[in-house]
């Protein structure tokens, strides 16, 4: 299992957009950064990610799940160069974690999102995975 964090504009894409998709989740299209695309290429069903509001809110709202493995990005207009994956809403997080905490957490110093914040999808080491969950009052995270 692999853990991971995607970012999306609210007013574009937001956590309750992403949940009403319901079980058969939706594309994370418009990924057009070669690392962010090849995360994504190494995702595996079922895998866990948080799905994080940029721009607005700058916090992490819910927990979501891979359940479509890399294939063509359908609004790559014909590019090969450019895959997503298709994701589900899992749960709500209780309490949205901002990135303002996770900065202020030591546990989380070497985290991606401190680290590489423009990158929007990026990797999640369980430890963080599970701190940033209880940082967000989520007991007994899903795995």
């Amino acid at each position: 299992m692999a853990y991971w964090l995607f970012k999306s504009e609210p007013f574009k894409w937001s956590w309750e957009m992403q949940k009403a998709k319901g079980e058969a989740g939706e594309e994370w299209t418009g990924v057009r950064n070669y690392l962010a695309r090849n995360n994504m290429r190494a995702m595996k069903i079922g895998d866990k990610g948080f799905f994080y509001h940029s721009n607005e809110g700058l916090e992490v709202v819910g927990i979501a799940e891979v359940c479509g493995l890399s294939h063509p990005d359908s609004t790559a207009e014909g590019d090969a160069r450019w895959d997503c994956v298709d994701i589900r809403a899992v749960c709500d997080m209780p309490k949205p974690v901002s990135l303002k905490d996770v900065k202020a957490n030591p546990k989380l110093a070497e985290m991606a999102l401190v680290t590489s914040m423009r990158l929007s999808v990026q990797p999640v080491t369980e430890e963080e995975y599970l701190e940033v969950c209880r940082m967000g009052d989520l007991d007994n995270p899903p795995r």
